[in-house]
């Protein structure tokens, strides 16, 4: 699942701040047929919420979580939640309850043979979504929404209640698919064409299609989208007071002369914990005073990677944290040196990225377009996804501390200014204020 990317032609351009504009493309295409969709972004100061709008939204995976896209719902739902709207959301069986003014939260049956689901393609994400087609069927024909908010692979029920039903949709883009799926999946790749036309449908009858960076902004755009608005993410240290993460350092027999490189997230595959181990491990083999912090990860990932680690031996200096709640990622970023982003596979920049900014600390990330269409060399200390290049930009960040400073100072500055919950909001809310508008009321 980061200069920013040119999105191509469109018939028309949405001025914004460097790197969180918003482009979109009219259309006679839209929530009825003949409706001219030519709103635009709305003037916050003379919009109003209201019309009772009756939403739909899916949220195909466990909610609440603390990962990336239950994240974003959860910020998407506090947002919904103060129009005058009433917002029912469908959902797995898993996560941690959370309740929001009226917003209903309604859960597919408990399956008890299906537990621990993570992000991705899985056999297990199939299963959950067979039972959830079944629930927003009863939900759509018992309560007929205006319309319906689609996040990820529900995008393609939704098409199906567009047909059937004429409900709009809104595609909530968190990543694409097709490209997921293949790179995920190798085997797949024979089956790439059929998977991009797919996506590309759903893209095409889309009312608006939200991505989440601006690859995926230029991916959709390639589709022609009825209207494409940008809504990257924001910090999460907006929300706190932090709850401590008492002597880490300690706890954890880190020197205070110690650089501490830290990461935080799941540990799949596609965030390149593998690069970031073997990197660290020949980083090591020229400079002796640095460690490295893994926060996050399921046990059966720790295993495999505390494996990794002994077999590279570097077992003394990697410490593995489990998973800690967000509340504490503002401390927990207090007791590293520098934040470490691997990822070597995918276009959507991962939310970590927007906090890590906002932190006070430097971001050494790998230097491909998952980060670098956030994140820039005045930000950022961007590597290779190599291990050679990797390791020397570890060495390089542990013997320089005025540069850590710099970086640190700069991107304090960038998140303030493009990543905060305000810009968040009124994203959102011009996105609902245009759907208001373009979506009459159907009862």
């Amino acid at each position: 699942m980061e200069g920013r990317s040119r999105l191509g032609q469109a018939s028309r351009e949405v001025e914004g701040p460097p790197r969180t504009g918003s482009r979109f493309i009219d259309s006679e295409r839209g929530c009825r047929p003949g409706l001219f969709l030519s709103l635009g972004i709305l003037n916050r100061k003379n919009s109003h919420h209201g019309y009772g709008m009756n939403i739909l939204l899916l949220a195909p995976h466990p909610f609440y979580q603390e990962r990336g896209t239950p994240i974003a719902v959860h910020l998407l739902l506090n947002v919904l939640a103060k129009r005058d709207t009433h917002v029912r959301v469908i959902t797995y069986h898993e996560g941690e309850e959370k309740t929001y003014p009226k917003v209903q939260i309604q859960r597919i049956p408990r399956l008890p043979l299906i537990r621990d689901i993570g992000p991705g393609f899985s056999f297990k994400k199939i299963i959950c979504d067979v039972y959830m087609f079944f629930s927003v069927w009863r939900a759509v024909v018992a309560k007929r929404p205006h319309v319906i908010h689609a996040v990820e692979e529900s995008v393609f029920m939704a098409m199906i209640f567009r047909l059937f039903f004429r409900i709009p949709y809104v595609y909530d883009m968190d990543s694409s698919m097709a490209q997921q799926l293949v790179e995920g999946h190798p085997g797949l790749s024979i089956f790439s064409r059929i998977l991009n036309w797919f996506e590309g449908r759903a893209i095409k009858k889309a009312v608006a299609v939200v991505p989440v960076c601006p690859a995926l902004a230029e991916l959709a755009q390639k589709h022609r989208p009825a209207k494409l608005v940008l809504l990257s993410d924001i910090s999460l240290l907006f929300d706190a007071p932090s709850r401590p993460a008492p002597g880490l350092r300690q706890e954890l027999d880190i020197p205070s002369s110690s650089t501490c490189f830290m990461y935080i997230g799941n540990l799949e595959r596609y965030q390149g914990i593998d690069l970031l181990l073997e990197s660290f491990a020949l980083a090591r083999q020229a400079i002796e005073d640095i460690s490295l912090v893994i926060v996050g990860g399921t046990p059966d990932k720790i295993t495999m990677y505390r494996e990794k680690a002994a077999a590279l031996d570097i077992a003394d200096k990697v410490h593995f944290t489990g998973p800690k709640d967000s509340a504490m990622m503002g401390s927990l970023f207090q007791e590293a040196d520098v934040l470490v982003s691997p990822r070597c596979k995918g276009l959507n920049t991962p939310m970590k990225i927007y906090s890590y900014l906002d932190s006070g600390r430097a971001i050494l990330a790998t230097d491909l377009p998952t980060h670098s269409q956030v994140l820039s060399p005045e930000v950022a200390l961007l590597a290779p996804a190599q291990v050679v290049a990797f390791s020397q930009a570890i060495r390089h960040l542990a013997q320089t501390p005025d540069e850590r400073e710099r970086l640190a100072k700069r991107a304090g500055q960038l998140a303030r200014k493009h990543y905060s919950i305000e810009a968040f909001s009124d994203t959102v809310n011009d996105l609902y204020d245009f759907l208001e508008r373009a979506c009459p009321n159907r009862r």
